[in-house]
């Protein structure tokens, strides 16, 4: 039993009807956890942060380039190995023995075995790079290739960003589009209504009657066609973003824009990538070149020799200990030219680079002028075609009420229509133009970040 002191009253529950309002309370949360969130556009670039797969294998290539900067570096860590070794002649090695060496002849050899058929070797070898400039080189390139690799994350991002602001002002004006499709069918609906007054009247033809009814199935057709493009814009952005297809999302029709909005220019990332391959090219160029001084390296061993014999009476196993240090220098003297041949590559390769970057820097400038008159001519289309919107809308409601009146045809009816459609459809499209400029602007200018 559960007591609940309420404005001193004492309730008592027993345990059925606690399960009666936990039924109702699961009842009343059901519906709620089915109804579909309105997403923002920043809260779509946030979720596709954090679970776009491309954005995830972008960063994990990122840690693999640091990986690899770190084993360049770890080759500058003395390296140390044990090697063990048992050898067991059945066949002792043969030597030649000169014979005036025991007071024989000279110029005549006799054959000699020597040794015990057990060999043991044991020995820890330790080895330290003094100086190589393969070894430093590669340090410095894959230092750089990190960094390359963090400016391709950067794009990948800087790719999604665009991506999904694509989607979503498409779905925007999806939304916008159906809106004036619902609006026009009910003005279309209003009209054919008043048609089959009149024509039970005698009024009007009946051809006039089926003019608007087509209009009226046109439009039908035109709402699934927007629902159905509209679905496929929403599949679209929730793969961009991560999650499944079966998400519900609604994004908001609210398009904010600002007309007056400019960026200041930035290096682009194609341009920072582009720089930054040139910096690992010429760090090749002078490892290739350095490749041709001497090397110098520390090395030393530690170790035992056992020799056995098991043949009696002298059956025996002793162990002697081996150990040494020393300098290795090792000069590549001459090795065919292809050193040369890989320096006179990697010079053409940096040329080519150095075209490339100037080529991308053209193309910006470029696109950068077009994206700016582009933006500027679409904010005054659409103030001008949404003062057309309202202006149409003011005609086809006079039309249908000469109509009404007799003073207007069907004709003219039919034609403010057209001219109201005609101004939606420059209104939406003079949006889109302004939003896909301005969202070209913010990439070209280096603005364009799911971090900002």
């Amino acid at each position: 039993m559960i007591k609940l002191n309420l404005n001193r009253r004492t309730y008592i529950f027993s345990a059925n009807r606690m399960k009666m309002l936990l039924i109702g309370l699961i009842i009343l949360i059901i519906p709620t956890i089915g109804q579909s969130q309105t997403w923002s556009l920043e809260q779509c670039i946030d979720t596709a942060q954090a679970y776009n797969k491309t954005l995830k294998i972008s960063i994990n290539n990122k840690a693999i380039s640091d990986q690899k900067h770190m084993e360049a570096k770890a080759n500058l860590i003395p390296k140390v190995n044990v090697s063990a070794e048992y050898k067991y002649y059945s066949d002792l090695p043969t030597q030649l023995m000169p014979q005036s060496a025991f007071g024989g002849p000279e110029g005549v050899y006799k054959d000699t075995q020597f040794g015990v058929p057990h060999n043991i070797n044991a020995s820890i070898q330790m080895s330290l790079p003094l100086y190589n400039p393969q070894i430093y080189g590669a340090i410095k390139t894959t230092k750089i290739a990190s960094e390359l690799s963090e400016l391709q994350v950067q794009k990948t991002e800087e790719q999604i960003y665009y991506d999904i602001s694509n989607l979503y002002y498409n779905a925007q004006i999806l939304i916008h589009q159906k809106t004036f499709a619902d609006s026009n069918l009910v003005n279309t609906n209003r009209l054919l209504k008043n048609l089959k007054l009149l024509k039970e009247q005698m009024m009007v033809k009946g051809t006039d009657v089926s003019k608007v009814q087509l209009q009226a199935d046109q439009l039908v057709m035109q709402q699934q066609l927007i629902q159905s493009n509209y679905e496929q814009v929403i599949n679209a952005l929730k793969f961009s973003m991560g999650l499944s297809l079966e998400q519900n999302v609604d994004i908001a029709s609210e398009i904010k824009y600002e007309s007056l909005s400019d960026y200041q220019n930035r290096s682009t990332l194609d341009m920072q990538i582009t720089s930054t391959y040139n910096r690992i090219l010429n760090s090749d160029l002078k490892t290739l070149k350095n490749s041709r001084l001497p090397s110098v390296s520390l090395y030393g061993v530690y170790g035992t020799t056992g020799f056995g014999y098991t043949e009696k009476p002298n059956d025996f196993l002793d162990f002697y200990p081996l150990s040494f240090a020393g300098i290795q220098i090792a000069y590549p003297l001459f090795n065919g030219t292809i050193t040369l041949k890989r320096i006179k590559q990697k010079n053409i390769e940096i040329k080519n680079n150095e075209l490339q970057l100037d080529l991308v820097k053209d193309q910006n400038s470029m696109q950068l002028k077009n994206a700016r008159n582009q933006k500027l001519i679409s904010v005054a289309t659409i103030e001008t075609s949404s003062s057309q919107i309202k202006l149409a809308q003011s005609i086809y409601d006079q039309s249908i009420l000469q109509q009404k009146e007799g003073i207007a045809t069907l004709s003219d009816v039919l034609l403010a229509d057209s001219s109201l459609r005609e101004a939606q459809q420059a209104y939406l499209t003079a949006i889109i133009n302004y939003l896909k400029a301005d969202l070209e602007l913010k990439k070209l200018t280096g603005n364009i970040s799911m971090k900002n």
